[in-house]
């Protein structure tokens, strides 16, 4: 990468708001759990990273929903932990039953929550 591309992209991330850089890690999940259930080879690596990633940001979201400094409504964060809550039970299920048509619910969350963090119906 140049010179210029690296300040650009180190640019264009710090200017990006908290709402933005959520949605692109939810996207960033999501496309990583789709190439999963595209390109299915069983329980691998790739499915092992994916749904680590994804249950890593979602423990975040989980951390920052319960804690009293939120700025959210209460109704909100508990939505929020509620949809953390299915994700890393979901994850879990997965893990021990791994099939490719369960990662749609994981994907198709992640997709959903972006497109209402990026204002997008």
């Amino acid at each position: 990468m140049s010179h210029a591309a690296q300040a650009y992209a180190r640019t264009s991330q710090t200017t990006a708001t908290p709402r933005e850089i959520e949605a692109q890690a939810l996207l960033k999940a999501a496309r990583q759990l789709q190439e999963v259930q595209t390109n299915w080879n069983g329980p691998d690596k790739k499915m092992h990273n994916a749904l680590l990633f994804n249950r890593r940001l979602w423990s975040i979201f989980l951390t920052e929903a319960e804690h009293n400094g939120n700025p959210h409504a209460l109704e909100v964060r508990q939505k929020i932990a509620n949809i953390g809550l299915f994700v890393l039970t979901r994850t879990i299920e997965i893990q021990l039953d791994p099939a490719p048509e369960k990662l749609k619910s994981l994907i198709d969350i992640n997709c959903n929550i972006a497109a209402g963090l990026a204002g997008r119906p």
